[in-house]
């Protein structure tokens, strides 16, 4: 069974390495949010892309879920000492990523090809794709004025209230080579979970029409994010968080929704597409590998 799985960061990697485990790797296109990408001390950073491969590689620090497994601090702590910016906390190992990408896209490469080149390098056999070789940054629209992603995650650590998202450079951005080719020989598309709001919703606006099975793991368990502001976001907007309102967000896109059993009260409510309800929390690789197998059948049923 091919599958292709969208994804954003520590949420979306887990599943991705689910499925990891299962599928062969030549049936395993990960298409990830280049959205939350920035400039940051002149490097080009990609958090949800390496996050991505650093856990299907096994460098994954395996208790924040992002940045590297083992990792120094020498370099940040000389910028911070040198009055340089240090709100965001790069690892020694995790510099030499970002240098050395931020070298080959300023000899031309694209940023789809440099991915390929690390994935070989770190031994991934699976194809990761960034969304788009094309610049896309999240912008959201805050009580505090509109901020960049990162500077409304990280710096302000989600404080300032949300009140919506603007992609700068979507009108234009294309799908990497590739990723059709991947949606076209695949059985479905599996939206790992992810926050809606800035992680898939890039990715599905760049992709636009889909004519596969799609369905979506809900991020939000018993109306709370197990990482990340998305429960947040949907509160400030208007919306009463919950895994109802992530399979709401996707409308008509879905052939099926896959519910936590904390929420086994609401899958009722889902009348637009087949239903999974199983335990979507996944705090080993043997969780992640399990809750893959039931996404799997869940897509062989459709």
């Amino acid at each position: 069974m091919k599958i292709v799985a969208l994804a954003g960061g520590v949420g979306g990697a887990k599943l991705a390495h689910g499925f990891a485990q299962i599928l062969p790797p030549e049936d395993l296109t990960v298409i990830v949010n280049t959205g939350d990408d920035f400039e940051h001390l002149g490097l080009t950073i990609c958090p949800d892309l390496d996050t991505v491969c650093y856990t299907l590689a096994g460098l994954a620090n395996s208790d924040t879920g992002w940045g590297r497994e083992n990792e120094t601090w020498n370099t940040i702590s000389n910028i911070e000492k040198l009055g340089g910016p240090n709100w965001f906390r790069l690892g020694d190992q995790d510099f030499a990523t970002h240098i050395e990408r931020t070298r080959r896209l300023k000899e031309g490469k694209s940023l789809s090809q440099v991915t390929r080149e690390f994935c070989a390098a770190w031994g991934i056999k699976q194809t990761v794709l960034p969304m788009s070789d094309s610049s896309v940054r999240t912008m959201v629209s805050t009580d505090k004025g509109e901020l960049a992603f990162q500077e409304y995650f990280v710096h302000r650590h989600c404080e300032p209230d949300v009140k919506g998202f603007r992609f700068e450079g979507i009108e234009v951005a294309q799908p990497v080579p590739g990723a059709r080719d991947a949606i076209k020989s695949a059985q479905a598309l599996v939206i790992c979970p992810s926050n809606p709001w800035v992680s898939i919703d890039p990715i599905l606006r760049v992709l636009k029409k889909i004519d596969k099975p799609v369905v979506a793991v809900s991020p939000i368990i018993g109306g709370k994010t197990v990482k990340g502001p998305a429960a947040k976001m949907y509160a400030e907007m208007g919306i009463e968080p919950s895994a109802l309102a992530v399979a709401e967000h996707y409308h008509n896109l879905l052939a099926g929704f896959v519910f936590d059993n904390q929420d086994r009260q609401l899958s009722d409510n889902f009348k637009k597409g087949k239903i999974l309800v199983t335990d979507t929390l996944m705090h080993s690789p043997a969780d992640r590998a399990r809750l893959a197998m039931d996404v799997l059948q869940f897509v062989g049923s459709l």
